[in-house]
């Protein structure tokens, strides 16, 4: 399975895109640890594996210039488990 065919099984986790086949890694990331279930988030971790998706979620916590996009508890859980298991 790639991360493409991952995505499309879950159209509700990125309901506002049309083209799930364009979408770049982070997109995917980013609306599956906001949206998705314990179930997705392990499942993309065993596509892309979990120092790739550690890797790309500090990216974009770390930005000096642009907003985060994971609500406070996603943000902190997840820098917690990563700093863990990463």
């Amino acid at each position: 399975m790639t991360i493409h065919d991952f995505i499309k099984k879950r159209k509700h986790l990125i309901w506002y895109v049309k083209n799930y086949d364009r979408l770049d890694a982070e997109s995917i990331v980013e609306a599956t640890l906001n949206y998705g279930d314990w179930d997705d988030v392990q499942t993309l971790i065993k596509i892309i594996g979990i120092k790739k998706m550690a890797k790309i979620f500090r990216k974009q916590i770390n930005l000096r210039w642009g907003r985060c996009n994971y609500s406070p508890e996603v943000k902190n859980y997840f820098t917690l488990y990563f700093k863990k298991y990463a």
